[in-house]
């Protein structure tokens, strides 16, 4: 692959800091050429409703017009974490390697939509044999460990891919999710925390004053998103803001999967208050503190199929509305093309 097709690893939260604060921005020129198709397009101003937006978007954060979708992608990082320990899932954490396994042999649901929408695929597993210490004790991660992670997420990307729709795996990593998601806006612990694998009950009750403490022994990061995603994270939400760091740099747009997906990306929005411009919530999930991070992180999901599996599975189903949304733009006939009469 050509070195202008990726970008470079990073070796502090400085560097991170830097890149987001001067990523590139839209590009203007091709935003304006979009919507002077559009306006010229059979049909009324406006009547594609968000598909016309979705073109735009498209070619604000690819860099050119006509956007293109010939080549999505789909990225899944899977991490085990150290607070599944104390009983936060219904399933055992050794359930993490067998779901890497089925990926990689073409069994998963991911698998599946990936081949139905010609997606492109590849998991890659962080050091599950390495679980996250439990951050109800200490920090999830060393500085180098979480930038390792997030390394990881960065050199998945290249310049090539249209877009780019992330997912996860982690027994126990929703917890992460919602300790970091509290730990960054605040509310209570209750707010944030769902059932995840299926906990009711006792179950709930208990993995809510998990996140409750994990988030009283690291308050004093507060002020530190980064700081604090290493503390509360896990080192497939350390890949995935990676990824969605390196896509900016690129010009890759990104669609975010479920709650974790998007914990993992809100960090970096409050380094940077555009950081996360070139993002798209693919679904709003079941998993109940997700639609509260979209309303806060004011991002209005594509889909909403009362998904709550993971794996990047609402992110890769809302391509089909982004190729939709480009069909429609390129393949439409103008006014003068078809020889429609204008208003």
């Amino acid at each position: 692959m050509e070195a202008s097709m990726v970008v470079d690893e990073v070796e502090s939260l400085e560097d991170i800091r830097r890149l987001l604060v001067g990523a590139p921005g839209p590009d203007l020129d091709a935003g304006e050429q979009a919507d002077r198709r559009e306006a010229q397009l059979t049909k009324p101003p406006g009547s594609l409703g968000r598909l016309e937006d979705l073109a735009r978007w498209l070619s604000l954060w690819q860099g050119r017009h006509p956007p293109t979708m010939d080549r999505p992608a789909a990225r899944l990082f899977a991490g085990n974490h150290g607070v599944a320990r104390q009983g936060v899932s219904a399933f055992p954490a050794a359930v993490t390697a067998q779901m890497v396994s089925n990926f990689l042999a073409g069994g998963a649901a991911i698998n599946q939509l990936c081949r139905a929408l010609s997606v492109s695929f590849s998991a890659d597993a962080i050091e599950l044999d390495r679980p996250t210490a439990d951050f109800t004790e200490a920090a999830a991660m060393t500085e180098a460990e979480f930038l390792a992670a997030f390394n990881r997420g960065m050199v998945s990307v290249d310049r090539t891919m249209d877009v780019l729709a992330l997912g996860e795996m982690g027994i126990g990593n929703t917890t992460a999710a919602a300790a970091l998601a509290c730990g960054l806006f605040g509310g209570a612990a209750a707010d944030w925390t769902g059932p995840g694998t299926g906990l009711v009950g006792a179950e709930l009750a208990h993995k809510t004053k998990v996140v409750e403490r994990a988030v009283a022994r690291h308050r004093d990061a507060a002020g530190d998103p980064l700081e604090l995603m290493r503390r509360l994270g896990g080192r497939e939400l350390a890949a995935i803001a990676g990824a969605v760091t390196a896509a900016r740099l690129l010009r890759v747009p990104v669609v975010l999967d479920g709650f974790i997906c998007t914990a993992a990306a809100a960090p970096l929005g409050l380094v940077d208050p555009g950081a996360l411009d070139h993002c798209q919530a693919g679904h709003v999930s079941a998993e109940p503190g997700h639609r509260r991070l979209l309303s806060v992180l004011n991002k209005e999901p594509l889909l909403n199929l009362g998904l709550r599996l993971g794996e990047g599975s609402g992110a890769v189903l809302a391509i089909a509305v982004l190729r939709a949304a480009v069909a429609c733009h390129t393949g439409m006939a103008t006014f003068a093309e078809a020889g429609v009469a204008t208003p």
